[in-house]
């Protein structure tokens, strides 16, 4: 039987629950069919932004999915409100685009949020800006934030309920 991440499992019997790339996998599905479901439950539009952010989030310890959420949920939080402030007095254009990243950029350390949440936020930004619409920029930028959030929660509850063991240094969790 072949070595997976440098593990055997015992002769004479298959492991799979001891394979830690597969306890990984099963557990980063879950986490994002649950969110996929739960968006599509609450009728969001763009409910596929749930699992996305799920996928972001899923680390490997409850602290790395605890930071990586907070960063992800302030990022998301300014870029809905600067893309739907910016996109009820201006134009979606090029130079409105920029300027909300721009504006985005000096508030973020403003909401002791770091350069992911940065990011993460100039995502909400364009998405607010630079999709087409046919519904307020506002109501876009609530559902962004919705859709992320419950992406978030997902995450946070799985992290807690089902915590991925750290590996060991002999490569064994």
């Amino acid at each position: 039987m072949p070595a997976l991440n440098g593990v055997l499992p015992p002769k004479g019997r298959v492991e799979w629950a001891s394979w830690p790339i597969v306890v990984h996998s099963v557990r980063t599905a879950v986490v994002a069919v649950v969110s996929l479901v739960i968006a599509r439950s609450l009728r969001l539009p763009q409910a596929y932004w749930a699992p996305i952010t799920s996928l972001v989030i899923t680390q490997s310890s409850l602290g790395s999915a605890f930071a990586v959420s907070w960063q992800r949920f302030v990022g998301t939080v300014l870029g809905a409100v600067v893309g739907a402030i910016l996109a009820a007095y201006l134009p979606p254009n090029l130079l409105v685009f920029g300027i909300g990243v721009f504006i985005l950029g000096l508030l973020s350390p403003l909401a002791l949020a770091d350069r992911s949440a940065f990011r993460f936020g100039g995502i909400t930004v364009a998405i607010v800006l630079l999709t087409p619409r046919t519904e307020p920029a506002w109501r876009i930028a609530l559902h962004r934030f919705a859709e992320v959030s419950v992406g978030i929660g997902v995450a946070v509850i799985f992290a807690v309920l089902w915590p991925e063991r750290e590996p060991t240094p002999s490569g064994k969790s």
